[in-house]
């Protein structure tokens, strides 16, 4: 290998590390050695854009085209599967709380209530034919 491809070179700079440490660990699930510097600074004067300090994301000079494809991609995975409602076959589909929580009183104030400390299970719900499933 030559000089030029074992250079480490300044890959991108963000404003905060949540961004960077994202962009880093989409890189290290692909395989691309990759390091943040100065993050710790940023964490110090959080908000503060006109401070010249910034989050480096640091990449070998060979791997900067892999990383610039990985780094605009959109999605890791895109799924084609849509839901269907087996009683109709209809794609009008939407997730929410069963039925038995939507008139009634006292279990509609289980859900708020209790909603974090017990909580209740989500159904796919119909909307042409009222079935839940």
């Amino acid at each position: 290998m030559t000089h030029d491809q074992e250079e480490i070179i300044v890959f991108r700079q963000f404003e905060n590390a949540i961004d960077a440490s994202i962009a880093k660990s989409k890189l290290d699930a692909y395989g691309v050695p990759c390091f943040l510097t100065e993050e710790n600074i940023t964490n110090l004067y959080p908000g503060q854009h006109y401070l010249p300090f910034r989050v480096r994301l640091h990449v070998f000079k060979r791997d900067v085209a892999q990383a610039e494809d990985l780094l605009h991609e959109s999605l890791l995975q895109v799924d084609h599967a849509e839901l269907e409602c087996p009683n109709c076959r209809s794609r009008n589909v939407q997730r929410d709380f069963p039925k038995r929580f939507s008139m009634k009183p006292l279990p509609a104030l289980s859900l708020v209530l209790f909603g974090v400390l017990f909580p209740h299970k989500k159904v796919n719900h119909c909307l042409d034919c009222d079935n839940e499933f």
